[in-house]
């Protein structure tokens, strides 16, 4: 059993108009998914629907009290970090700028660590008439099928990255057959 998301009370999703759970299997450990996550004006680099992600309080990664904006499937929003216990857990509640009807989401991310890597789940809420209108009578279940795109996206990323430290090509391909191959012969 994995953790979920800590709710402000305000956020729990029983009595949230919108909630969206997605979760993935990483085969990489938490400090790598971790920075993916806190360096967020680089999300675009794997997640390219997040390209217009700004650190407002002059930190480069996301940490405890960090404002950012972003600009999400076209609308400009505000956030601030609400929870930050590194390698573990990332959260967030955001506003949608120019919103006058008081709507909001909290969004959490938690990370536990398993036999060969990660466990990444994400959860988030949305409250108030306009991410009511938004998602959820236009776009009903756009807010899953968003946050799937991006943990699968995180996965190959962090995944890419082990790869890359230790130089690995993939098992299954010729050329990780060929690498093995030749290794063995220069260790007889």
């Amino acid at each position: 059993m994995y953790d979920h998301v800590i709710w402000p009370e305000k956020y729990d999703p029983k009595t949230s108009a919108i909630y969206a759970l997605n979760d993935i299997d990483v085969k990489a450990p938490p400090e790598v998914v971790w920075k993916l996550l806190v360096e967020a004006e680089n999300w675009s680099s794997y997640f390219t629907a997040e390209d217009q992600v700004k650190i407002l309080t002059g930190q480069r990664e996301l940490a405890l009290g960090t404002r950012y904006s972003r600009v999400t499937v076209g609308f400009p929003m505000s956030l601030v970090v609400t929870e930050c216990e590194p390698f573990r857990r990332l959260a967030w509640a955001t506003t949608v700028d120019g919103d006058d009807t008081g709507s909001s989401a909290y969004h959490g991310w938690v990370i536990t660590p398993t036999d060969d890597g990660c466990h990444v789940l994400t959860e988030e809420t949305q409250q108030g008439p306009w991410f009511l209108e938004e998602l959820g009578r236009k776009h009903p279940g756009a807010l899953y099928r968003y946050h799937q795109d991006w943990v699968e996206s995180l996965a190959r990323a962090a995944e890419a990255a082990i790869a890359r430290t230790y130089d690995c090509p993939p098992a299954n391909s010729e050329l990780g057959h060929q690498a093995r191959e030749t290794h063995d012969e220069h260790q007889s």
